[in-house]
């Protein structure tokens, strides 16, 4: 097979390698698409190496065909699938324990269907799981609103009943989330969050900036508030007031998925595919791709997330 390995001084290069031997509880898959994230590009910086075991160079999603599998996997050679990787997916053909596998949600073109586990699995782990979930009148926060989970959080904090406050960069990016519900959309480059994060107290917040005016947001959260710490875009270092912490009893919670056991994993995908998939071919959520790229131009593909013009996902396909 051929892959798009990092070499040596850490550029991209399509080289042939060999291909993957599937364990006994794996499945092959042929490569249609994978789907670019933050964490790819982190990876590309030498930065964010895949966990042992997982090849390293970039891909923490696909969708394909699957060519081998278990007897006893809920997928069979032939089926379309979308899969979760810890690393890996920029290659032809990938292998993925059983259980990260899933069947693409009915009527999704495989192009869609990439840019679905990696930002869906994110999302239900830190919005359902981590923070116990969320009901009507709970208000969310969530800043970048326009990347793969922003839009991804928005739609699942919608289902469940909340207001949500986001944060975006242009006015494309607004009008789009404020398509999909968004309540309290506000330009990060001219207004400041804190006033309306002071009125709308959050009950919830999945936060992949951090910087400097975290602190002073999450001392408004609610009494029992779930701030939930899954990147640092924005700068690592910021002041708490700790007495906030032990008299609001707001939680701070660090979570990220890709140091997740293969088990935590699969049992996310499990909750996808039964729960939010058919939300999915109903059309009540939905995925938005910015960009396709063949996978030769992965360094504009990169580009456009560097940049922060994508609304929603950029995705590589294999020819």
């Amino acid at each position: 097979m051929f892959a798009m390995i990092l070499d040596e001084k850490l550029n991209f290069s399509w080289r042939e390698m060999p291909n993957p031997v599937r364990k006994a509880d794996e499945v092959l898959i042929k490569v249609h698409a994978a789907a670019v994230n933050r964490a790819d590009l982190m990876q590309k910086d030498g930065c964010y190496s895949s966990p042992e075991g997982w090849p390293q160079w970039c891909g923490l999603e696909v969708s394909g065909e699957v060519l081998e599998a278990p007897a006893d996997a809920t997928v069979k050679p032939g089926d379309k699938v979308c899969a979760l990787l810890g690393g890996g997916g920029y290659s032809e053909l990938v292998t993925a324990p059983a259980g990260m596998v899933i069947p693409i949600p009915e009527g999704m073109s495989m192009i869609e269907a990439a840019s679905l586990p990696e930002v869906w699995a994110t999302v239900y782990l830190n919005l359902q799981m981590e923070a116990g979930g969320m009901k009507p009148g709970d208000v969310f926060y969530m800043q970048a609103g326009a990347s793969g989970v922003g839009l991804a959080a928005i739609q699942f904090a919608k289902q469940m009943g909340a207001e949500v406050i986001t944060t975006i960069d242009s006015q494309e990016k607004a009008d789009f989330v404020k398509n999909l519900g968004a309540d309290y959309v506000l330009d990060y480059r001219t207004e400041d969050v804190r006033p309306v994060i002071a009125a709308h107290p959050p009950t919830v917040a999945l936060d992949c900036i951090g910087g400097k005016t975290m602190g002073e947001c999450f001392r408004n959260m609610v009494f029992g508030g779930r701030w939930i710490m899954i990147a640092t875009m924005g700068g690592s270092e910021t002041t708490i007031n700790l007495e906030t912490v032990w008299r609001k009893r707001i939680r701070l919670i660090g979570s990220t998925l890709r140091s997740r056991t293969p088990e935590e994993k699969s049992a996310i995908l499990d909750a996808l595919h039964k729960k939010l998939w058919p939300l999915f071919t109903s059309k009540k959520l939905i995925t938005n791709i910015h960009a396709v790229f063949p996978i030769e131009d992965v360094e504009k593909a990169h580009g456009v997330l560097r940049r922060a013009e994508n609304i929603g996902k950029v995705v590589l396909t294999f020819s």
